[in-house]
């Protein structure tokens, strides 16, 4: 009797990147066992073993490389969001450091549930089977539900992670009901060979099969926080620990978009027609509901959830798109707001100190008369996150209108303009705030030497981008 799996589809080599990380993981829990005083340690380990990572994505040669009876991948797709994992879980750890020691959160753990989140990530990006992206989603969401409630003496942490589980666990059984539908309809959880399958007009038309694509989307629609499976981002967002939030806000849904593009513009392309439209509608929505909501926001962290969602009404465009020029203008676009929401979250962390995070937006007035460099990184930051040049921003969804105009997607391109210009209120209105009121209180801020160093490199970061994103593009582009 044969084995399941044959010995040549076993490639260690290509599961490099999650074997590596994992075992930096157990390390970092290990060495909080054994010296959990030296937080130095847990950081250096966890920093190395992201480096590690980066770099052992790259072992493969030749791509693209398939594993695992083809349930795995190694592709210039992967490769580049694995390398974005790598630098939002990296900036993440940065950011906690200081804020960990100010909240008194346990360092091991939470350092190990961020590289642990980072596997599943990797995973997401990289699976082309069904039965792999869940493990994916698995793997991910279990760590953030913890990471949500890091703060077990803070209620409204409590909450957070209360809420994300409770709706997490509802969507997965959408998500796990739609991929069984799917697998009875085509006999496979393979991505190809769903593929292949759904090239038969007999096959698209099937009801269950349909009827499975629906329940993928809002699967996939919670995970990345679209409209109308929003409902958690924003009491999530402002009950985690801010570090948290960022990470969420940029690795988990890169990953999520990333499984959500190869399931659609892999597996579906021929069934187009008949979610394009569903997504379509799903992205409207998103950006309206998104941009509007945060206009009616006072803490900025929940205008930021809100930004997140119309931000995802933006990335469907790619997956929409569906085209090679999609993919690389959404790796691009993820990249870019990583380093934008990153930068922001550090100047919310040393705005604040403990027992007091500042979150309300008119605790920002005028920051810029007592502290300038700070107030002009920020502006920086929401101004690319607007979309004006010559930020990064501005490229990214340059770039991300450009495939979907390329795709004939020209009204959902004007609608997407549109937001962006009804976002521009609720960023400038901070901006009007720190330049144009008076301080209302003395302004305690802790420059923090990672933290300062992680908002260096989002304002870096996001100015390179926007002045000389070639090099990017054209590695995206692959």
């Amino acid at each position: 009797m044969e084995p399941i799996l044959a010995p040549e589809s076993i490639d260690l080599i290509a599961l490099a990147p999650v074997l590596v990380l994992s075992v930096f993981a157990m390390l970092v829990l290990v060495l909080d066992l054994w010296g959990g005083r030296n937080k130095s340690l847990l950081v250096f380990t966890s920093l190395v073993g992201l480096l590690m990572t980066a770099i052992s994505a790259f072992a493969k040669n030749p791509i693209p490389a398939y594993s695992f009876n083809d349930s795995y991948i190694v592709d210039h797709l992967s490769l580049f969001f694995i390398c974005i994992f790598t630098i939002s879980s990296a900036l993440a750890i940065l950011l906690s450091v200081e804020y960990n020691e100010r909240e008194g959160i346990r360092a091991g753990e939470y350092y190990a549930l961020i590289l642990f989140c980072t596997v599943g990530m990797i995973l997401l990006a990289s699976s082309t089977d069904m039965i792999m992206i869940f493990l994916g989603i698995e793997i991910v969401s279990i760590c953030l539900y913890v990471l949500a409630g890091i703060r077990r003496n803070d209620h409204r942490s409590n909450e957070a992670a209360l809420k994300y589980f409770l709706l997490g666990a509802f969507a997965t059984g959408f998500l796990l009901y739609g991929m069984t539908l799917v697998y009875g309809s085509t006999g496979s959880t393979n991505l190809f060979k769903i593929a292949e399958v759904v090239q038969n007009p007999s096959a698209q038309s099937n009801p269950l099969l349909l009827m499975g694509l629906v329940l993928l989307v809002i699967g996939f629609g919670f995970k990345v926080a679209s409209v109308p499976f929003h409902m958690w981002a924003p009491d999530v967002y402002q009950g985690a620990s801010t570090p948290v939030t960022a990470f969420m806000a940029v690795g988990p849904k890169a990953a999520a978009f990333a499984a959500f593009f190869r399931v659609f513009a892999e597996a579906f392309p021929e069934m187009s027609s008949s979610w394009e439209m569903l997504l379509s509608i799903i992205a409207v929505l998103s950006m309206f509901v998104g941009n509007l909501g945060a206009i009616m926001q006072t803490n900025i962290k929940r205008m930021l959830a809100f930004s997140s969602i119309s931000h995802a009404g933006y990335i469907l465009m790619a997956v929409i798109a569906k085209s090679s020029l999609g993919s690389s203008s959404m790796l691009f676009y993820m990249l870019t707001y990583a380093f934008m929401t990153f930068g922001i979250f550090g100047i919310i962390i040393i705005l604040g100190r403990k027992g007091e995070e500042n979150l309300e937006i008119q605790n920002y007035s005028g920051l810029a008369y007592k502290h300038p460099v700070i107030a002009l990184s920020m502006t920086i930051f929401l101004l690319s996150l607007g979309g004006l040049p010559p930020f990064a921003g501005f490229v990214a969804k340059f770039y991300l209108f450009s495939a979907a105009i390329q795709e004939g997607l020209l009204t959902l391109v004007i609608i997407a303009v549109l937001n962006s210009a009804i976002s521009f209120y609720y960023y400038l209105k901070i901006v009007v705030f720190m330049y144009m009121k008076e301080p209302e209180a003395e302004f305690n801020i802790s420059l923090t030497p990672m933290t300062l160093f992680v908002i260096l490199i989002g304002v870096l970061g996001t100015i390179n981008l926007g002045i000389f994103p070639n090099a990017i593009i054209t590695l995206a582009s692959h």
